[in-house]
C-alpha cells in the first residue's frame, strides 16, 4: 500500500527531541509518585509505557505503509507491554521495593531524593534513545518480505520469547515458599545466571539485523550497545550479583562457579573442594597369597599421580580369616 502522509522521515531528530521533552515531564511526575509509595520500580513501568506511546506517536507522523506501521506498533507493544506488565505485577503490585533499589537508597543517604530524580530523568532520555531503532524499522523503505527482515524477526521472536520464559520460570520459583533464600537453577537459569538479561540484549540486536542496509541503520546499534553496557557494567548484572551474594551467600557463590553470567551455555562441573581432592590418589591392587596365614600379603601399588619426595607408604597387614 502507499505510504501515508505526515512528518518527513528525514527529520527523526525532531521526533526524538520532542519525545524526550515529554518523557522528562512524565518521569518527573513518576518520581514524585515514588517519593510517596517508596518503590522506584514505577520508573521501569513508566519506561515501558513511555516507549510504547512514543513509538505509536512516531507511527502517526511517519510516511510509512500501513503494513510497516502495523509491524512497528506490534513489535514495540508486545515487547514493552509484556515487560511492563511483568514489572507491575511482580515488582510493584502488593510487593516490597526491589532490594537493589533499597540498597541504592541506603548508599545515597541524604542525597537520595536528588539522585533518584536524576535516575528518573535518565529513564526519560533512555526512552528517546531506545525509540530510535523502532523509528528506523518504521521508515525502512524495503519490502517486508526481505530475507534480512525475516531473519531479524526470527531473532526477535526467540529473544522476546526467551525473556518471557525466563521471567516466568523465576516468578514460579520465587512463588514457592520453600525456595526462600535459594538460587533458581530451573529451565534457562541452569544455563545462564541472567537469561532474562541476555534475551533483553538479544532483542535489541534483532533490529540491527532487521534493518540491515536501510537508511539510518547505524542508529539501531544504540539498542544492543546501550543495553549491553547498562546490563553488563551499570545497573544490570553488577547490582543483581551484589544483591544475590548478600541474600543467598555460599549457594550463589557455587552458582557463579558453575553457571555462565550472561550468554547461555552448559554449566561447568562443580569444583571438588573436599580434602581428598588435594591429595595424590593411590590405586591399590591386592594379590593375596594362596595360603591365608598371619603374614603380610604382597601388595602392588600403582600411582596415578607422582608422590611427593617425602611421602611414606605404610605396609598393609592382613590377618588370616
Amino acid at each position: 500500500m502507499e505510504p501515508t502522509g505526515g512528518m518527513l522521515g528525514s527529520d527523526p531528530l525532531s521526533l526524538m527531541v520532542t519525545a524526550y521533552l515529554v518523557m522528562a515531564i512524565v518521569m518527573a511526575a513518576l518520581w514524585a509518585v515514588q517519593c510517596r509509595m517508596r518503590n522506584a520500580a514505577i520508573g521501569d513501568v513508566g519506561w515501558c509505557a513511555g516507549l510504547i506511546v512514543v513509538v505509536w506517536w512516531y507511527a502517526t507522523q511517519a510516511p510509512s505503509s500501513i503494513e510497516r506501521i502495523f509491524l512497528t506498533v506490534m513489535l514495540v507493544t508486545l515487547y514493552a507491554g509484556r515487560l511492563g506488565l511483568y514489572i507491575l505485577f511482580n515488582r510493584i503490585n502488593r510487593k516490597p521495593e526491589d532490594a537493589r533499589y533499597r540498597r541504592l537508597r541506603e548508599e545515597w543517604g541524604d542525597t537520595e531524593p536528588s539522585k533518584m530524580f536524576a535516575y528518573f530523568q535518565l529513564q526519560a532520555l533512555a526512552v528517546a534513545a531506545f525509540s530510535l531503532p523502532f523509528l528506523v524499522v518504521l521508515l525502512n523503505p524495503r519490502p517486508l518480505t526481505s530475507v534480512v527482515e525475516a531473519a531479524g524477526l526470527l531473532i526477535w521472536g526467540v529473544a522476546v520469547g526467551g525473556e518471557a520464559k525466563a521471567d516466568r520460570q523465576l516468578a514460579g520459583f520465587r512463588a514457592d515458599p520453600s525456595n526462600q533464600g535459594r538460587v533458581c537453577r530451573e529451565g534457562l537459569w541452569n544455563y545462564s545466571r541472567h537469561p532474562n538479561y541476555f534475551s533483553e540484549w538479544l532483542h535489541w540486536g534483532s533490529y540491527v539485523v532487521m534493518t540491515f542496509g536501510a537508511p539510518g541503520w547505524v542508529l539501531t546499534w544504540i539498542g544492543p550497545i546501550g543495553m549491553g553496557v547498562a546490563l553488563l557494567k551499570v545497573t544490570g548484572i553488577p547490582r543483581a550479583e551484589e544483591q544475590a551474594l548478600v541474600s543467598r551467600g555460599k549457594e550463589y557463590t557455587a552458582y557463579q562457579a558453575t553457571t555462565h553470567a550472561f550468554s547461555p551455555w552448559f554449566p561447568r562441573a562443580r569444583p571438588d573442594t573436599s580434602p581428598r581432592s588435594s591429595r595424590s590418589r593411590l590405586k591399590i591392587r591386592m594379590k593375596p597369597a594362596s595360603n591365608l596365614s598371619n603374614r603380610t600379603l604382597p601388595v602392588r601399588i600403582h600411582l596415578q599421580e607422582r608422590l611427593p619426595p617425602n611421602a611414606i607408604v605404610q605396609p598393609v597387614q592382613w590377618a588370616a580369616l
